[in-house]
């Protein structure tokens, strides 16, 4: 079956810190309050900024990250992202033309390419004028697969300053589509691994994106985004891999703002595949949701609400008793440091035998993960593609996945026929079969009727 790739541009940055998340969030925000329909994805594997799109949008957090789900799923999940929206907008990560150092294709750059989308790039004028020329003729001409279709001049000092900026770029022939002024009012709040999520804080966040929705409206051309963003070609494009209906299950997902961290794509194939999924909260709810066939408790913060997790002893207890029952659980990385035995020297559920505690060390990086045990989604020998991000260290490391990348090959993580927890994100938009062969672990706890309770 067939999907359309519709009206679309991809906000990129010239590098990290440009403040490519504010301006692709307030576009998407100001063009909603138009009345607009908007859609967002975020290029790669971050959680967070997908976060602030879903408050901005109203719509669910999407990712296309090229390298974990492959150049072929990017264009059907871009239209999975997209559907019955007025536009899409993506935004990107790091700089432009970043990807991962292994050379597979994951840049911003690759995945406009892989959607025919133009580009709006976001430059930080602070300390700039005339030189800023060079900057934009660079990245137009670096190379011709990428369409490079407009600027936006961010943290500008003053008017003064905005003239040289557009007297600088405008002899390019690239349209000077925002000059934004800077304004601490509209600066997002980060720490150890990003911004702040937004699940956090919503209310604060909602207030600050009506303050930024109304920032980038009054020094964006609104109608120049929307007529570049049209004139991307309408594409037909297969819909993403997704797997048969498998079964009939409950998975309970773990959520709030402990654990925030979880593709939208993996609960679409968990769905497709046959499964409820019903939520729930690690810091609020005492017990798991009733009659659930298997747990999934992804990434998040557990690192920042330790001392409250460690206080739910309830839910810990609730979650070994039925995982020694023969519950299915898979947990990624935040999820990891929940099932230690402690974090940070808090008492964890125990139902891995590892200790967590935070390092100075930043771990951060794509990954290959070939599974050395039988575990809830698979045999030996499974293969994930995925990503790691954190600043703890689990001890002992574990050994039921060896993770590779181009500088490294390293046992981790642990497993047993009903338990995965690893530090390894995976996606699966491109390859949805770790995430069915889940829930047929879930599903075959109990008798049914197939479709059937």
């Amino acid at each position: 079956m067939m999907q359309t790739l519709g009206p679309r541009l991809v906000v990129a940055g010239t590098a990290s810190g440009v403040g490519k998340t504010s301006v692709a969030t307030g576009l998407m925000a100001a063009l909603r309050a138009r009345g607009r329909k908007v859609a967002a994805a975020k290029v790669g594997p971050d959680f967070i900024d997908p976060g602030y799109h879903a408050l901005a949008t109203g719509g669910p957090p999407r990712n296309l990250d090229a390298w974990m789900c492959g150049t072929e799923a990017v264009a059907p999940l871009a239209a999975r992202a997209g559907y019955g929206a007025d536009i899409l907008i993506i935004e990107g990560v790091m700089g432009l033309f970043d990807g991962a150092d292994d050379g597979t294709p994951s840049s911003t750059a690759d995945v406009a390419r892989l959607l025919d989308a133009p580009v709006l790039l976001v430059l930080d004028a602070t300390g700039q004028g005339g030189s800023i020329a060079a900057t934009v003729r660079g990245f137009r001409d670096h190379t011709p697969r990428v369409r490079l279709a407009g600027v936006v001049c961010n943290r500008v000092g003053s008017e003064r300053h905005a003239t040289i900026l557009r007297d600088a770029i405008e002899p390019l022939g690239i349209p000077v589509v925002g000059i934004v002024p800077r304004d601490d009012a509209v600066v997002w709040r980060d720490r150890h691994l990003g911004l702040v999520p937004a699940i956090e804080d919503p209310d604060s966040v909602r207030a600050a994106l009506d303050r930024l929705s109304a920032h980038i409206a009054a020094h964006v051309d609104l109608d120049l985004v929307e007529m570049i963003a049209a004139r991307a070609p309408a594409t037909a494009v297969a819909e993403p891999p997704t797997p048969e209906r498998q079964t009939a299950c409950r998975i309970a997902v773990a959520g709030g703002r402990a654990f925030s961290f979880t593709y939208q794509d993996n609960l679409d194939a968990l769905v497709a595949a046959g499964a409820e999924v019903v939520t729930f909260d690690p810091l609020q709810d005492s017990t798991l949701p009733g009659d659930v066939d298997g747990v999934i408790v992804g990434g998040g913060f557990p690192e920042v609400f330790a001392l409250q997790l460690a206080e739910n002893q309830a839910l810990m207890a609730d979650v070994a008793t039925r995982v020694a029952a023969g519950v299915p659980i898979w947990a990624e990385c935040g999820g990891l440091l929940w099932l230690s035995a402690s974090l940070d020297g808090h008492k964890m559920a125990g139902v891995v035998p590892t200790r967590a505690r935070m390092s100075d060390r930043l771990t951060l990086g794509y990954r290959v993960a070939t599974t050395s045990t039988t575990s809830p989604i698979g045999p030996p020998g499974t293969v994930l593609r995925g990503h790691e991000h954190h600043r703890t260290i689990c001890e002992p490391a574990g050994d039921a996945l060896l993770l590779e990348s181009p500088h490294s090959t390293r046992p981790e993580g642990f497993a047993t026929p009903g338990i995965l927890a690893t530090y390894l994100h995976h996606h699966a938009g491109g390859d949805p079969r770790a995430m069915a062969a889940f829930a047929i672990a879930a599903g075959a706890r109990r008798p049914f009727v197939r479709g059937h309770r």
